[in-house]
């Protein structure tokens, strides 16, 4: 069994409009939702091996509040003797379409059975509806999904083979709208 964590990042700011997409920061709202999510994430007590981030701005600085929470430390490669959970940056991850969500997974290490990503839309939405096969619009800005997968091998997860099992987001929780 392997549990793939979909995040997205927090809300950005486009307070300067010149600024490079790349670069754009959290706001004000996103500062407050991205360690309220990584709270609750704590509280539910999932499991999670290693964590892998877009290096955009936006989505470092909210898997940087996930790791914080968790006890997470930034790695520049994957080390299975190290305690867990990890943190990697993959700037495949910035803007990633389906295809190269399916690569990055495919290529998780096998001695990881929980892993988290964090990125951008729309590749992570379509990355629910391809693995889980839901019905899904939108992921929310600071949104999770869980998807289960009934493998032995990151390289096995394909189209449909997950299970959706939970998804969260902010607004669901009374003042972090």
């Amino acid at each position: 069994m392997r549990t793939l964590y979909l995040c997205r990042h927090a809300k950005s700011s486009w307070a300067d409009p010149g600024q490079d997409d790349f670069d754009r920061p959290l706001n004000e709202r996103g500062l407050r939702n991205a360690p309220f999510m990584a709270r609750l994430f704590k509280e539910r007590g999932e499991k999670l091996d290693l964590m892998v981030t877009s290096t955009a701005a936006r989505a470092l600085a909210t898997a940087r509040f996930f790791a914080q929470e968790l006890g997470a430390k930034e790695t520049p490669a994957f080390d299975p003797s190290a305690p867990r959970p990890q943190l990697l940056l993959d700037a495949n991850l910035y803007h990633a379409s389906i295809r190269t969500i399916l690569g990055v997974v495919n290529g998780l290490p096998d001695a990881t059975s929980h892993v988290m990503l964090f990125g951008h839309n729309p590749g992570f939405t379509d990355a629910v509806v391809y693995f889980g096969n839901e019905d899904l619009d939108n992921l929310p800005t600071c949104g999770i999904v869980r998807i289960d997968f009934p493998i032995d091998s990151w390289k096995m997860a394909a189209r449909d083979l997950g299970m959706l099992v939970w998804r969260d987001h902010p607004k669901r929780h009374p003042g972090q709208g």
